[in-house]
């Protein structure tokens, strides 16, 4: 299993984006995403964007977690 990487919050949302998450939300320093499921939204993922301040590791593994990705398919969606 590859290890988690160390990312930026808005590198993060930029990964979550082509992993099918829609942003619906920005109030503050956090960004809110959800996935559409046929007529329905699905869980809200939270992204804390802090300017320069690396996302930890732990808030990560939760965002992936709740967006329902590996750590492989982040990794994927960061080199694209």
């Amino acid at each position: 299993m590859p290890r988690l990487p160390r990312v930026y919050g808005k590198d993060a949302v930029r990964a979550l984006l082509p992993a099918g998450l829609v942003i619906f939300d920005r109030e503050g320093s956090h960004v809110y995403s959800h996935r559409r499921t046929g007529d329905r939204f699905t869980y809200r993922v939270t992204v804390p964007v802090h300017g320069k301040r690396i996302l930890k590791l732990k808030t990560l593994k939760s965002i992936l977690k709740v967006a329902g990705l590996a750590v492989f398919e982040l990794i994927e969606f960061l080199h694209d």
